[in-house]
Formats: C-alpha cells, structure tokens, sequence
C-alpha cells in the first residue's frame, strides 16, 4: 500500500457524514500521585493533580471520525445531570454537533471515571444504567435517523450493553438502513449479539465471539469454524475479527464462498488497549467512505489500532499522525496470508 493512496482514500472521506448510534459515554481521567498509606485504614492515599473529562464509547467513535476528517452525527441517549452537562461541553469544545443527544429523564448519564497514578490504572469507578431506553425514546431516535438519511451512506451501530440499541430498535434501524442504501457497520456486545443481521461489517472480538457462542476456540481452525457459523447465523456480508496482540481477521462471504484474509498486530509498544475497538470501526467506516476497498480499509485501521494502543487512556487518532505513522511502517502493510 502506497502512503499516496492512503492521502488520496482521506481526502475523499474529508467532510463526509457518517452516523454512529449507540451507548455514548463520558470519561473521566483522574491523574495524581500516590505517596502513602493513609492512617485511617490500610490503603494507598491518592492525590489528585488534574480531572480530565473525555469522549469514550459511541462519543469516541464520533471523535475519532472526526479527527480523522470526516463528519459525524452522533445519536445517544443521556440523562438530565450534571455529566451530560460536561459531556455535551467536551463534544462542543472538539466541534461536533450535540443535536443527536436525546435526554431521557431518571436515567443516568454513563460515565466512567479512572483514577491513575504514574501511568497505573489504580481504579476505575462507573456510573451508569444498563434498563432499556423507552419506546418514546426509540422513536425519537428513528425520527432522527429520518431526518439525516440523506446526509449519510454508512452508519456505525455502537453497543456496550447500556441499553440503547434494544432488540426493537435494532431491527427497526437494519430495516430502514436496508431501504435507505445505507451500509451498516456494527461494533457488538455480548447482548443482542445475534440480533445485528443482513449488515454490511460485523465487527466482534475474539471474547465476544466466544462468550456469544459459550465456546472457546482452541485452535485456529475452531476459531475459523466459530466465525464461518457466525456469518451463518447473523448473514452479514463481512466478519472483521479483533485478535488485541495478534492482529485482525477479514471474512469476506460471496455466494456461499468465505475469503479469509489476516493482518499482525502494528503496535510496537502497548500501554493500553481501551479504545482500540473504537479505533478500528471508526477507521473503517471513514476509509470506506473515502473509497477504500474493505481491505485496505482494515489495514489502515490495524495501523490505526496500534498506534492507540501505544498511548495511555482512550485517545482518538490524528489524520496526520496516521498518515506519518504509515509511511514510516508503509513496508508493512501487506497481507500475512
């Protein structure tokens, strides 16, 4: 791969919509220093130095979407708090538009909050709801999704199990996609997992893929026997599989024929692997808008992938920063079989 072609597929992406739905959240990032045991009780006394609040699930799609040039149009759902109050701040500080937020009163808005030391990851406290959004809230979401179609060729479906994508709403949103011409790319969890049928990318980890089927691979040819009956079963058109330190799994299905291609991990160094997941959809999706091939889209999203994993916390990937972290590996971004 040619770090020309790789300008060329970003600047087709610059600018164009992409619509993510799912469970957005906000993190908090305590950073300090731990000195001392403290004398009330034996544990570490924690000194904070800075609160730093930042973008994480759906919203770190939708960030990283547009830090890597494209337009975003973020549908969630957030309760009446003071978190939804910050979350909407950091969303308007980075540029991006808050109108797809849907308040749903007596729900709390997800928020993560981890306290770190010297780079450690000592703690990490949530504040969430995982109840089913209402259907008052599910229409709202469709009426949204309604009024933006037109903007948008390709749409993320982002779920971490908080109870926004029910199956209702599931099936309601594949249906329309359908027969909008919208092409579907899906990040799942464990619930509702084979609810995500007749989509364009589904895009599970190894543990989710496992845990969904209650099986675990323990050879390559269980794991492959594993994807080919999840093609089956949800009859998506490709299976992209994450393999954290071992890299991706592209399964193309043709009438009735299954490709199968796989890529190494780029990472040099992990620090952290929390928002790697986020990286990789959102890189796919913007590489296919651009006009990428599906598997130039996952090689450029495998890059993407390991240079987060690089970084400490969940941090969104630069155009730039890409574009120069390729052409210094371009050598490397070939198919390993």
């Amino acid at each position: 791969m040619e770090i020309e072609n790789i300008e060329k597929i970003l600047a087709a992406a610059k600018d164009k919509r992409i619509c993510i739905i799912g469970d957005v959240m906000l993190d908090i990032y305590m950073l300090g220093d731990v000195n001392r045991i403290s004398p009330e009780a034996p544990v570490q006394v924690f000194d904070i130095m800075k609160n730093e609040p930042k973008l994480g699930g759906a919203a770190n799609v939708g960030l990283n979407v547009k830090t890597l040039g494209a337009n975003p149009f973020l549908i969630g759902v957030i309760g009446n708090d003071s978190e939804a109050h910050t979350l909407k701040k950091v969303m308007e500080n980075l540029g991006q538009d808050t109108s797809g937020l849907i308040t749903e009163e007596n729900r709390p808005t997800t928020c993560k909050t981890r306290v770190i030391a010297d780079s450690h990851h000592l703690l990490r406290i949530d504040s969430e709801s995982k109840s089913e959004i209402s259907k008052e809230t599910e229409d709202k979401i469709l009426d949204l999704l309604k009024s933006h179609s037109s903007d948008f060729d390709i749409m993320i479906l982002q779920d971490y199990n908080k109870g926004v994508l029910t199956k209702s709403i599931i099936s309601r949103i594949i249906n329309f996609a359908k027969e909008s011409g919208i092409r579907i790319l899906v990040d799942p969890k464990f619930e509702n997992f084979f609810e995500y049928k007749n989509t364009y990318i589904f895009k599970p980890n190894r543990k989710e893929l496992e845990d969904a089927f209650g099986k675990k691979a323990k050879i390559e040819s269980e794991l492959v026997s594993l994807c080919k009956e999840l093609i089956k079963k949800v009859n998506c058109e490709n299976l992209i599989l994450t393999l954290g330190g071992e890299g991706i799994k592209i399964f193309q299905s043709s009438d009735g024929d299954i490709k199968i291609d796989s890529f190494g991990t780029r990472a040099r160094k992990v620090a952290d692997v929390s928002g790697a997941g986020d990286t990789v959809i959102s890189t796919i999706a913007v590489c296919l808008a651009g006009g990428a091939s599906l598997q130039d889209s996952v090689v450029i999203s495998n890059f993407a992938a390991g240079l987060v994993c690089e970084e400490v916390g969940i941090v969104p990937i630069e155009n730039e920063q890409l574009k120069k972290y390729i052409a210094e590996h371009s050598s490397e971004s070939k198919f390993i079989n």
